[in-house]
């Protein structure tokens, strides 16, 4: 027999939700997680390999600029410093303009810093400019793949 509520209401109720919907609501959140997860996490590595991209494209204006008043690129122990202070290194660049860069030196998306190299020894350009991705090493596919200044991936014979 059910109680009622003083002046005839209806019976008394216990609040709350039942432990069948909560599994159920459980069981739904779950499956959306395993549906949205992968595909977000594939979003993520997309991202950095576009900011890969981006920053290398900057950079490589950054050394076009540098050549253009210096008539060199900066070499490979002037590194990519040499865009935001006056390399002491020889050859020291006679018209240097710079800062070539409005901010600091970027480290790639995975916090290490981008391989220079000139004169070029893996391009064939005036510069080689990359990452290895997430990885940290030659080739990959995904997050894991090269992103270098002339588009190509890194050969792996030696190179």
């Amino acid at each position: 027999m059910s109680r009622r509520l003083e002046g005839g209401g209806h019976p008394l109720r216990a609040s709350g939700f039942t432990l069948l919907e909560m599994i159920v609501v459980v069981a739904v959140i779950g499956t959306l997680a395993a549906i949205v997860g992968p595909a977000l996490f594939r979003n993520v590595g997309d991202a950095n390999q576009s900011a890969a991209r981006s920053q290398i494209e900057m950079l490589g204006l950054a050394l076009e600029s540098y050549r253009l008043d210096n008539l060199a690129y900066p070499t490979t122990e002037q590194g990519l410093q040499a865009l935001v202070a006056l390399p002491t290194d020889e050859p020291a660049p006679t018209k240097w303009r710079g800062p070539y860069l409005r901010r600091a030196l970027p480290d790639d998306p995975w916090g290490r810093p981008y391989a220079y190299e000139s004169p070029a020894g893996k391009s064939g350009q005036g510069f080689d400019l990359y990452t290895l991705g997430r990885d940290g090493e030659l080739g990959g596919e995904g997050e894991d793949e090269d992103v270098t200044s002339w588009g190509l991936p890194i050969e792996v014979d030696g190179s």
